[in-house]
């Protein structure tokens, strides 16, 4: 009797644990797009290009700014596992770095920041 008191205490923790687990009741908000993360990769490498073709036809400082912070929010998206949040971080940091140039309208150098972005977010699709 001891012994199956003890059982039924551990089943019902369980099944109570389960029954309110985060994991459980996750969805996403309505309205909200979500996406897989080879999806979200890819959209942000092709954010990634328009940032590079905007520099290519002469745009400014501040609209390539904007749309490097575009990329930045996109990339946002990719959950995968740790080892490609640990390189989407990297990834991103070569972005910080190209939008820290557009500020600075050193457009040449954010155009050679962001294609070393865009190799190594294509670099993630491998570890997903």
């Amino acid at each position: 009797m001891k012994t199956l008191k003890k059982v039924m205490l551990s089943v019902l923790v369980a099944g109570s644990i389960g029954a309110m687990s985060t994991s459980v009741l996750a969805e996403s908000d309505p309205g909200r797009v979500t996406y897989k993360p080879a999806e979200a990769i890819d959209l942000t490498k092709s954010k990634i290009q328009i940032a590079i073709d905007s520099i290519k036809t002469g745009g400014s400082g501040d609209a390539v700014d904007g749309l490097i912070k575009d990329a930045l929010n996109m990339s946002k998206e990719i959950n995968a596992n740790d080892r490609v949040d640990a390189k989407r971080s990297k990834a991103n940091n070569k972005l910080k770095d190209a939008k820290g140039h557009a500020k600075e309208n050193a457009l040449q150098e954010a155009e050679q920041e962001l294609r070393d972005a865009q190799k190594m977010f294509e670099d993630l699709k491998p570890l997903i």
